[in-house]
């Protein structure tokens, strides 16, 4: 369980600037990081939702110069960071300004690249190595309490030739400024509030659980296990309740660091392979799968699962009982936010040797605690879904 000897590194590019309220030092952070000319990258949700003009009305006020572009989709496609920076290049774009859930934000990372790099394919930036040049000023404003993008190394777009979905990932694409305000996030609707939070739950357990933890990491994804935990339900319930929306952003602010520095695992390989042919809702597909893996992971984290129920303030007297629980505890709360469970998404069976495949081959099946193979997948694909 312990990792205390093992080296490690942990680096945080990205600055926090974290209150209600706190949109408003958008204004500052372009002018001390010299940000004249933005895109702004968002989704057309954003814009009906009222948020956008928010923050237009921010740059409006100050004679700020920018352009929008809000065709960002869910699960965001190549298709959409190529035209993002197309738009940006033909602007005369010196920054980025991406605001909304982790869609917007991983967009306008890649979107980054393209113009760091000065090249209009993303593909070639596939894998943990290939970005090799900061990006524009990026400041990230999310408008979710769920992936964590505006603080990670990683933004995640759909191959559309291939249908799957492929990582970007290096420290030079991580956000300069996080401006992470919760009263951007009373206004989300309840079901996004329930699969946003079970998204940063399961980057919270795996980041603990990966093989590739570190201490850091440790202490941040307990810490937002334990917020998430407890505050999802009342986020859920009661949307204008700021101390639980405050509760959930700040969680979801730490596992993305504590993901991002350890790794996430087999919940996700699966979620992402689900994402990337059926297109469908990631927090949801995590919600599904991880107390599925947590039991398959069983033998291999027992010690840490026990530690997870402790974090969630369980009562148990010994660590296995406190890793069941644990899974129990998860099982409960994604049923207590009114989540489908896997036989709802109509996924047809008949995928599940791709989907397996898929999995298999996800960069993250290494950090998983146990080892996984496509038998292993199948089995977990099975067990959800009868």
């Amino acid at each position: 369980m312990n990792n205390l000897t093992l080296p490690f590194s942990f680096t945080l590019p990205t600055k926090i600037v974290y209150g209600p309220g706190c949109i408003f030092n958008l204004i500052e952070e372009l002018k001390v990081n010299n940000g004249k000319r933005p895109i702004i990258v968002t989704d057309k949700g954003i814009r009906e939702a009222g948020l956008l003009d928010r923050i237009t009305s921010i740059l409006d006020n100050n004679k700020v110069k920018y352009i929008i572009y809000d065709g960002v989709e869910p699960n965001p496609k190549d298709v959409n960071v190529e035209e993002g920076a197309k738009i940006a290049k033909e602007f005369g774009a010196d920054s980025i300004i991406s605001i909304g859930g982790g869609s917007p934000i991983d967009c306008g990372k890649s979107i980054g690249v393209l113009l760091s790099h000065n090249e209009d394919k993303i593909k070639k930036y596939e894998g943990k190595t290939a970005a090799t040049k900061h990006l524009p000023l990026l400041i990230a404003i999310p408008t979710t309490a769920g992936t964590g993008s505006e603080l990670t190394f990683s933004s995640v777009i759909t191959d559309t030739k291939n249908n799957y979905k492929m990582t970007i990932k290096s420290p030079y694409t991580a956000p300069k400024v996080a401006l992470c305000d919760p009263e951007l996030t009373l206004t989300l609707p309840a079901h996004i509030t329930a699969s946003t939070g079970m998204d940063a739950l399961t980057h919270a357990i795996e980041a603990y659980t990966a093989n590739c933890s570190e201490p850091i990491s440790d202490g941040l994804a307990l810490y937002a296990i334990e917020l998430i935990y407890n505050n999802l339900v009342l986020a859920f319930n009661e949307g204008q309740n700021l101390e639980a929306r405050s509760g959930m952003l700040l969680g979801s602010m730490m596992a993305g660091i504590a993901f991002s520095h350890s790794d996430v695992a087999s919940v996700h390989c699966i979620a992402e392979s689900l994402g990337g042919v059926y297109d469908l809702p990631h927090g949801v597909c995590n919600a599904i799968f991880l107390p599925h893996v947590m039991e398959y992971n069983m033998n291999y984290a027992v010690e840490k699962y026990g530690r997870i129920g402790k974090a969630m303030g369980l009562d148990f007297e010994d660590i296995k009982e406190g890793a069941q629980k644990a899974v129990n505890g998860v099982k409960s709360l994604a049923i207590d936010v009114e989540l489908p469970i896997f036989s709802d998404l109509e996924v047809n069976i008949n995928d599940f040797e791709r989907l397996a495949e898929m999995a298999t081959r996800n960069i993250s099946t290494q950090s998983n605690p146990r080892p996984m193979n496509k038998d292993d997948y199948l089995t977990i694909l099975k067990r959800a879904y009868y």
